[in-house]
């Protein structure tokens, strides 16, 4: 089988189901597993490589209001792939392909993901096992991932409940969400920003100080940790920075977001199990 993926999270979970060497096309944002990097590419980017992300979170912006895109499809390139199946999202149609956008012309049968939460990645899991013929590949890995999960949830429990502030964005400061707040609770703290389910949402400097962060968590969406700690150090100049607990305590840990917390696949386990890690990191 030929499959096309139209977005990270769905080559992450092929690729853990054992099915990488179906994979003939990616997005221009795939990088894990290491072996995709070789594929051809069938998406591009209108962002500039050294855009800063003021600057990226303008043209987000300018693009949502246009209702267009800062991804773009190529058409060709998805032609010459010639999928069997077509592996997309539907939960971001600015920052990322939808299937919408795929030409009618061009479509194959379509596996849409559309997880906002842990158990919604889970399902996806499930849904793409079931269409690639590994259903029973992806039983395995949705036991495998819930173990862990409660595994760290078992971990965490009785221990005091760090007050925990995440931010998926740094310039302009956007809360952590969908399934951040999950991730949080799960290895043991409590989002003083977010709620499951929920998608993230631009907040003031002054909200993160009066939520009196014992622990802030820098994951800007689709950076690494380098860059997190890059931009982080804008935080640094914001009126009541040395108020914040977390601040204070030393507590301040950028993370890769674009790894752990970003993309809805199994990864977000990883992500879990690191919180757990720093939480308890006192």
């Amino acid at each position: 089988m030929r499959l096309v993926s139209l977005v990270p999270a769905a080559t992450e979970i092929a690729c853990a189901l054992g099915a990488a060497d179906d994979l003939v096309a990616v997005t221009h944002d795939d990088d894990h597993p290491p072996e995709v990097r070789r594929l051809p590419r069938v998406t591009r980017t209108s962002l500039p490589p050294d855009a800063t992300s003021h600057e990226i979170d303008a043209a987000v912006k300018t693009a949502a209001e246009r209702r267009e895109s800062t991804f773009h499809l190529d058409a060709g390139a998805l032609r010459d792939a010639r999928p069997d199946l077509i592996l997309g999202q539907t939960l971001c149609a600015v920052c990322a392909i939808t299937l919408d956008q795929v030409p009618r012309a061009l479509r194959a049968p379509v596996v849409p993901l559309d997880a906002s939460s842990l158990d919604g990645m889970l399902e996806d899991v499930g849904r793409v096992g079931n269409a690639i013929g590994r259903a029973r590949a992806a039983e395995l890995l949705v036991a495998s991932l819930r173990a862990r999960l409660e595994a760290v949830r078992t971990r965490s429990a009785g221990r005091s409940r760090p007050r925990v502030a995440c931010l998926e964005w740094l310039d302009p400061l956007f809360n952590g969400g969908h399934w951040v707040p999950e991730q949080v609770e799960i290895a043991g703290g409590t989002d003083v920003l977010g709620s499951p389910g929920e998608r993230s949402r631009e907040i003031a400097w002054a909200e993160v100080v009066a939520a009196s962060p014992d622990v802030l968590v820098l994951m800007p969406c689709g950076f690494d940790e380098r860059r997190a700690a890059s931009d982080g150090q804008r935080l640094r100049r914001l009126p009541g920075w040395d108020e914040v607990p977390a601040v204070r305590a030393g507590r301040v840990h950028p993370v890769d977001g674009n790894a752990f917390f970003s993309r809805p696949g199994p990864r977000l386990v990883d992500g879990a199990e690191l919180l757990a890690r720093l939480f308890a990191a006192a």
